[in-house]
């Protein structure tokens, strides 16, 4: 299975100026992805898509450049990933010829995944034969102690408490979040569906939240330093 993974980078981020290049403990935060990434063998082939030409030199300093310059009008806030995917893969095309059987998208915003999870996750894909593939962790914030549509008269629980379950040790464990460290999808079945995750057909792959972090704020970024000096 030819597998191609595509780096989503472009330049413009409101939480953090410049995110994908940031610098985490001396390095681009991009870094961190190319070189786990470049490391499988599972992966065929590796894809940079940014509209950004300072990503683009810096990338292309870790070992992987392109010729490929993200259009505009798939640069911007309301550009989804589907917009992104299906326009590398058009590229690829027309540029390369060159036809990938599976996507995997590795957003630079995950620096903690490891080769580990990047390999299971492609070997997890393959042996369950869904269509997508999508990465979890479990959730810190259990859904036993969430609360929504507060106002002065009502409240619900976010998932109902079981009667039995009086101690957190007592609650399910199974409420995952989806981290966004990894999707993988079957080219195909994207092309026709335009859709990373599909109810009918998905594997979930679990990874702990340590790995799962997504750098979004200052914060994150401070707590994702604090786990790589600790080697989490």
């Amino acid at each position: 299975m030819k597998v191609l993974a595509i780096i989503p980078a472009r330049g413009g981020s409101k939480g953090i100026q410049k995110k994908n290049i940031i610098k985490l403990n001396e390095k681009p935060l991009i870094q961190y992805t190319i070189d786990v990434a470049k490391q499988s063998k599972k992966i065929d082939r590796i894809f940079l898509s940014s509209d950004d030409h300072e990503i683009i030199n810096v990338s292309k300093k870790l070992g992987l450049s392109s010729n490929y310059i993200r259009p505009d009008n798939f640069a911007s806030d309301t550009a989804t990933a589907t917009d992104v995917i299906l326009d590398a893969l058009s590229w690829l095309e027309r540029n390369e010829d060159y036809y990938p059987d599976a996507v995997m998208l590795l957003q630079p915003t995950s620096p903690l995944r490891t080769l580990d999870d990047i390999n299971g996750a492609i070997k997890q894909f393959t042996e369950d034969s869904k269509e997508c593939l999508v990465s979890v962790h479990e959730m810190l914030e259990h859904p036993y102690e969430c609360v929504y549509d507060i106002d002065e008269n009502d409240w619900k629980y976010l998932a109902k408490q079981n009667k039995t379950a009086t101690r957190r040790q007592d609650y399910k464990k199974n409420f995952f979040y989806i981290n966004g460290a990894i999707y993988i999808v079957n080219v195909d079945f994207f092309k026709k569906e335009e859709v990373l995750i599909s109810e009918e057909s998905t594997s979930f792959y679990v990874m702990p939240h340590e790995r799962g972090i997504d750098i979004d704020e200052y914060g994150d970024l401070k707590r994702a330093e604090f786990l790589l000096k600790e080697q989490f």
